[in-house]
């Protein structure tokens, strides 16, 4: 056993500045951290959940996103990690330790589940996993195991809470007297209702209990005959409970036994609590433990909800997002059955503002929206739905402008409030400040409003600051294509549907589409074409070359997502070719490898066949007296052998010299043996058999031992 001295240490937390005050609830951070509660069963992890800390140390950030990934894993996995309590026990433990407490039975009962449920994740966080879990296995690091918490109430409290009679010498004798009192009492009141039932003196209800003690319920009528104590009546006043003359000896007996028993039980249980009260700070560690893993396990559900990774963390200003999708439009896409389009985006040293264009409600809130929210969730600690491939950095300073924020209260106009906003960012923004600006420049005459809005994207781009800006002033878009660390982009719009694609294509302005939006919709050509009369001509002649430019690079995207399908197609068949032909190649070895085996296997059956022979020759030449007859047999069989030897040799090579044909024998066709593979010419047929001239003899032959042939001719090399 070892003990840790606990000493307070004060932790200075760096938490991001937003502007405004209702920047996060702006980006819909609030809505978020509901989620995240729902997720949580303890009000430890509930209360962390709502004031959800926005860090800007990487420490803190990676070891929050580090234990949600970890438990993530373990979800994944299915394994089960033993955290079960839940229970709010924070007013027990703080009455625990102050001096002169009680607690009762039924508060000690989850203080020592909430202990039995530390030691569970202490036995969990074997050597093995302590390697694998590192994140989580932190949390226990500042605390310990202590068994005699468990032991102690076990020593005084059975398992429902109700104190031992063992706990204390006295407590055992006021049980035992109580127990035979009770008996005799039982015994007694029997008698008594026995024979009161027998007069016809007992209601239906035979006996009830009248502060504590026993009485019989006995007719209104009767009560006179019965002599003992009148506790009361029913509210009907059919019935009057007595107690009997006979048990109110006992009864007291067993009133005070029973008083004696809670005075006892009082004074054990203070008993405890006193000895107990040492290990409440240990207890509340505990406390803290349990609602710690609680929260971590809220915030790795959430990131299973809406696909939350952990993506490469930086300590610096960074913004590299490969498929971001927004949060919450994730999860409401996913339960309505809907596809989110994903936003991939780089914002770095060369390239630190962004300037998208676009028409309305083509999705350019969304993207800021996007960017903002995940940025926010990274560096509260929770995984975020991008691909694990991203790199997020760490800003301290986060502000935001979307939409009217005139202020009433200040007699303040819409750009007037614009104006506001942008002396604040101006002043206070810096090279780890992350802003977004909706319209920039709105509220104004657009010639003057958009000036400003250049000397104001100036200010902020010297100043090293990341941000994302909308807008549909043509001014910026220019600007945005010449200045360095200023960058453009543009929401893609179907012209031909006039449909959003919430696509986001980086590199390019985008149209407003404002001409062919109203062309679409019927509008009067008239109209159309005076209000491009009032348009100055360069200013109509760019919008129509971005719109055609946008249409363009939208087609060849098309084209470029086709070629990268048939490609994959390609690939696909070419993978599929090249498993045929190997399967094919390995049926070809095995083919070879069983005809091997098949060589083999006859090879050793001759073999065998031979020694078995073999020997019983050697048995025969022992036990024959005709030895002659002996030898012909080995000669046979040596001979034979021999002889077919010889004669698949021969084969061969009249194979190589003669072809087989299948033609009827006549007088003069030229044969084959099929028995010795000699080559003759026939001369005379009689019956079913043939005179055959082989070199330079004549033979009788069978002719179904025989075979038209013809000689192969030579090819002249």
């Amino acid at each position: 056993m070892f003990w840790l001295t606990f000493v307070p240490i004060y932790i200075v937390y760096h938490s991001m500045r937003l502007y405004p005050e209702s920047a996060a609830v702006q980006l819909e951070f609030d809505k978020v951290k509901s989620l995240l509660m729902a997720h949580c069963a303890t009000e430890y992890a509930k209360t962390k959940a709502e004031t959800l800390r926005i860090h800007t140390k990487k420490e803190f950030i990676e070891l929050d996103l580090m234990q949600t990934n970890e438990y993530k894993q373990i979800s994944l996995l299915q394994q089960y990690f033993p955290n079960d309590f839940s229970q709010n026990l924070s007013k027990d433990i703080k009455l625990l330790g102050i001096p002169g407490a009680l607690l009762g039975g039924e508060q000690w009962m989850p203080i020592r589940r909430l202990t039995e449920n530390t030691a569970s994740i202490f036995r969990w966080f074997d050597n093995e996993r302590r390697l694998a879990f590192p994140g989580l296995s932190k949390v226990i690091e500042g605390t310990y195991f202590e068994k005699k918490i468990i032991e102690n109430i076990d020593e005084i409290l059975d398992e429902n809470g109700t104190v031992k009679d063992n706990a204390s010498e006295d407590l055992q004798k006021i049980r035992m007297n109580l127990f035979r009192r009770r008996n005799e009492l039982r015994r007694m009141f029997d008698k008594v209702i026995s024979k009161l039932a027998k007069a016809g003196y007992t209601a239906d209800i035979d006996e009830s209990f009248s502060n504590g003690r026993r009485v019989v319920a006995v007719f209104s009528e009767h009560k006179r005959q019965v002599k003992g104590i009148l506790h009361g009546e029913s509210d009907s006043r059919k019935t009057a409970f007595i107690e009997p003359e006979e048990t109110i000896e006992l009864n007291n007996e067993v009133f005070n036994l029973e008083h004696e028993e809670t005075r006892e039980i009082h004074r054990i249980l203070r008993v405890l609590t006193a000895k107990m009260s040492v290990y409440a700070p240990l207890l509340s560690n505990y406390l803290a433990v349990a609602g710690d893993y609680d929260f971590i396990r809220g915030k790795a559900k959430l990131a299973l909800d809406m696909n939350g990774q952990f993506p490469n963390l930086v300590d610096k200003a960074h913004i590299h997002l490969i498929d971001a999708y927004h949060p919450l439009l994730f999860l409401y896409h996913k339960a309505s059955g809907k596809k989110t389009i994903p936003v991939t985006i780089t914002l770095d040293d060369k390239s630190r503002i962004l300037v998208i264009s676009g028409p309305n409600a083509g999705g350019k809130t969304v993207t800021m929206k996007t960017i903002g929210l995940n940025q926010l969730m990274l560096q509260s600690g929770l995984l975020v739905p991008v691909s694990a491939m991203s790199t997020m950095g760490i800003f301290k300073q986060l502000f935001i402008h979307i939409g009217d924020t005139q202020s009433i209260e200040f007699e303040l106009s819409t750009y007037s409030s614009h104006l506001t906003h942008m002396k604040y960012f101006i002043e206070i923004a810096n090279g780890r400040t992350m802003f977004f600006i909706d319209e920039l420049g709105s509220g104004s005459d657009p010639s003057l409003g958009g000036a400003f809005a250049e000397v104001i994207m100036e200010e902020l781009c010297k100043r090293h600051s990341f941000g994302v800006v909308t807008t549909h002033y043509l001014n910026l878009k220019v600007m945005a294509n010449h200045t360095p660390g200023i960058l453009n982009a543009a929401m893609q719009f179907d012209e031909i549907n006039l449909q959003p694609l919430y696509k986001l294509v980086i590199g390019k302005p985008g149209s407003s589409y404002t001409f062919a939006i109203a062309e679409r919709i019927g509008l009067s050509p008239k109209l159309i074409s005076r209000a491009r009369d009032l348009v100055e001509e360069d200013h109509f002649k760019l919008d129509k070359l971005l719109n055609r430019t946008e249409q363009d690079l939208q087609h060849l995207d098309k084209e470029k997502k086709q070629l990268n399908r048939l490609m994959k197609e390609n690939e696909k068949l070419k993978k599929e070719m090249e498993q045929v032909l190997e399967k094919e190649k390995h049926q070809q070895q095995v083919e070879l490898l069983k005809h091997q085996n098949k060589v083999a296997e006859d090879r050793i059956a001759y073999l065998k066949d031979m020694e078995r022979k073999l020997k019983q020759i050697v048995l025969d030449w022992k036990k024959s007296e005709n030895k002659n007859e002996v030898v012909k047999s080995l000669q046979n069989l040596l001979f034979k052998q021999k002889e077919t030897i010889v004669v698949n040799k021969l084969a061969k090579k009249v194979d190589l010299k003669y072809k087989e044909l299948h033609l009827s024998i006549t007088v003069g066709s030229l044969v084959k043996s099929k028995k010795n593979y000699q080559v003759g010419l026939v001369k005379e047929i009689r019956g079913k058999r043939a005179i055959v001239q082989i070199g330079l003899l004549p033979m009788n032959v069978d002719l179904a031992d025989l075979i038209v042939v013809e000689k192969i001719e030579e090819v002249s090399k």
